[in-house]
């Protein structure tokens, strides 16, 4: 018997944003004592990367970066460059996922290591993570690999107001529409707007 919940052939699945900050916070203390999984969500959520570039990073790309300084990445999806200022919550992570695993870590070993094969993570693995992570907290969202890259645009329009032309260089997309559709909130803030009096 087919699955009810299934999404209809051809629907558009959209993964969600984690919007609160106690819900964050959370997270990082149920990884707290696994540098590898906290490592991937505070990373995922500085930097907007999208999965399949975060889990392509290598040890030489990170071992001797320090605060304020850039890591170059060439998007995978789009071919263009993209370039990220490590901030102290992504230093710190590396640091501790750096020793976590030791001075024979390679500079071209994946930062993100399968547990069985030592190569890197899946996208369908790291997917399953992040909704194992939402539920393990009882955060009831569509949550996905997606759910990163969401959180950080989400957080930096909502919590630090962020402009959307900033968005946009993040997320390395060529329209304002884009960004605001794919932050999700571009019909609150239509809605924002016209409650406004003149």
């Amino acid at each position: 018997m087919p699955n009810p919940n299934h999404p209809k052939k051809g629907s558009i699945i959209k993964t969600e944003p984690i919007r609160e900050l106690k819900d964050i916070r959370n997270i990082k203390k149920l990884l707290a004592d696994k540098p590898r999984d906290l490592a991937i969500f505070v990373i995922g959520c500085n930097t907007a990367l999208r999965s399949i570039d975060l889990l392509k990073l290598k040890v030489g790309q990170v071992r001797h970066l320090k605060v304020g300084d850039s890591l170059c990445v060439r998007e995978q999806k789009t071919g263009k460059s993209k370039d990220i200022c490590i901030n102290n919550a992504v230093f710190d992570v590396v640091q501790k996922l750096l020793k976590h695993l030791g001075e024979e870590a390679k500079d071209t070993d994946y930062l993100f290591q399968s547990r069985k094969s030592r190569g890197k993570l899946s996208t369908p693995t790291l997917n399953a993570m992040v909704k194992s992570w939402c539920k393990d907290i009882r955060l009831k969202i569509n949550a996905g690999s997606h759910t990163l890259r969401r959180t950080a645009g989400y957080q930096h329009r909502v919590q630090f107001n962020t402009d959307v032309p900033t968005l946009m260089v993040m997320f390395n997309h060529s329209t304002q529409r884009q960004t605001l559709s794919y932050l999700g909130i571009q019909e609150q803030d239509v809605q924002d707007a016209y409650m406004k009096e003149i």
